[in-house]
């Protein structure tokens, strides 16, 4: 058995960016691997970047064919490039096959070819990320015309007709996606209203616009059944007390995501999991075992690759600086969900603050009232802002609009600076640009 100064679980963004940097530093690093298709981790291979990709290459009238093949040319090329980020460092070595733990510190791995190797670790960092909530439907299980947003990003053709379980931010990524490639998409939720998360006034909105690009909802949905055959699958659900029936190419199911712990041997160590199965850490990322730390969607947080990397920021600190940096710093995250046009956000909405007592303003202002939009023909979308009247210090605001994943981040360095929005308001803007708008916005 051989012993490691440190191991990593994973080769996902907090995890590569840890043991690149440790390996740098002359420390000796193994990083475990189950899949050569997965050097990067989710968001290089089959999360944001491949699904941005195809995403604008749609918007661009490309065929699926091309944007599929556009796709894997990239994810390759990524996926090589972090591998020898890694693998040609000389005190760093990633090892293909997949890890279980036998006791706190040691680790069974099992390779492509059936051999087992047992490693031991001084220090471990867990780093599987998420996988894909599969809902209990009957007759729902994975095949090949019943899948997740990981299948989804290999199909060589766009189905014809695509049926969607799930009205959240995947769910509707992947709508608008396949929409724009031509394919007859259908979403199904239980729910009354898409997004429930965001102000009801902005949800009203994109559902009106991804309705009017011929996405079709069936929302306050129960499924009653999913069955799959060579003619396509049908999803019998219960609607406003009648049962319809529906029948797919393909079923995509974007019910969630959820911490991957299964079959990684939690139960063989003193490591603690949460009520919802992800690894219980502190606000340092330390698990409930000494030297092992938990970086990335596997510990419950935030599900995005930034939050990733923000956690390697926070071991790293422990391990090569002063150790301040935690999680409490995380005070204003903003997020997009990459539908056309994109809708981002960063701290409260309108009703979060109004029930927390503030006293507030909103600013609105539609995105057809901004030029840029028209210069670049989509002036669909709203910009909101929640000002605290008393220190006019912005609490939250919500950008649906082009290039809003750009404009929130100015917004959200306001937040962060603890700047009055009037700061926001009279900046000089480049001009013809979305983040201009903010001017008007703001007055």
């Amino acid at each position: 058995m051989k012993k490691y100064q440190n191991i990593v679980i994973g080769f996902g963004k907090g995890g590569k960016t840890l043991a690149k940097t440790l390996a740098s530093q002359g420390q000796e690093v193994l990083v475990i691997e189950q899949s050569d298709q997965m050097y990067g981790g989710t968001c290089i291979n089959i999360g944001c970047l491949p699904s941005k990709n195809l995403i604008i290459n749609g918007e661009k009238g490309m065929s699926f064919a091309e944007a599929s093949e556009a796709k894997s040319a990239l994810t390759s090329k990524l996926r090589n490039k972090n591998y020898h980020m890694i693998a040609d460092l000389p005190t760093a070595t990633v090892l293909d096959g997949h890890a279980k733990f036998i006791s706190n510190y040691e680790l069974e791995v099992t390779q492509r070819d059936g051999k087992v190797v047992t490693v031991q670790g001084d220090r471990i960092f867990i780093n599987t990320g998420a996988v894909a909530r599969i809902p209990d439907i009957s007759g729902l299980k994975l095949s090949q015309n019943v899948v997740t947003s990981k299948e989804a990003m290999d199909w060589q053709e766009k189905p014809s007709k695509l049926g969607i379980i799930g009205a959240g931010y995947i769910g509707l990524e992947f709508a608008t996606m396949f929409n724009s490639y031509g394919t007859k998409v259908t979403v199904i939720d239980g729910l009354s209203q898409i997004l429930p998360k965001e102000d009801s006034d902005v949800s009203e909105l994109v559902f009106h616009d991804l309705t009017e690009a011929g996405i079709d909802f069936r929302l306050g949905s129960k499924i009653e059944k999913v069955e799959d055959s060579k003619d396509g699958v049908k999803v019998s659900f219960q609607q406003a007390g009648e049962i319809k029936e529906e029948v797919f190419d393909k079923l995509l199911v974007a019910a969630g995501r959820k911490a991957n712990t299964e079959n990684l041997g939690i139960e063989n160590t003193d490591v603690a999991l949460t009520a919802r199965g992800a690894i219980k850490v502190d606000d340092k990322l330390r698990t409930t075992v000494p030297n092992i730390w938990a970086l990335g969607d596997v510990n419950g947080g935030p599900q995005f690759t930034y939050i990733s990397l923000d956690d390697f920021r926070i071991a790293k600190e422990q391990l090569l600086g002063s150790g301040q940096r935690s999680t409490k710093d995380r005070q204003f995250v903003p997020y997009t969900a990459f539908i056309t046009p994109p809708l981002s956000a960063v701290g409260m909405k309108e009703k979060e603050a109004r029930d927390a007592g503030y006293e507030i303003k909103v600013y609105k202002l539609m995105a057809s009232g901004i030029p840029k939009a028209h210069v670049a023909g989509d002036a669909r979308g709203v910009y909101k802002v929640i000002v605290d009247q008393d220190t006019q210090q912005i609490l939250g605001a919500t950008v649906y609009g082009l290039e809003s994943h750009e404009v929130i981040n100015i917004i959200s360095l306001a937040m962060k600076l603890k700047a009055p929005y009037t700061i926001l308001r009279d900046m000089i803007y480049t001009h013809p640009t979305m983040a201009e708008a903010l001017n008007d916005l703001l007055n």
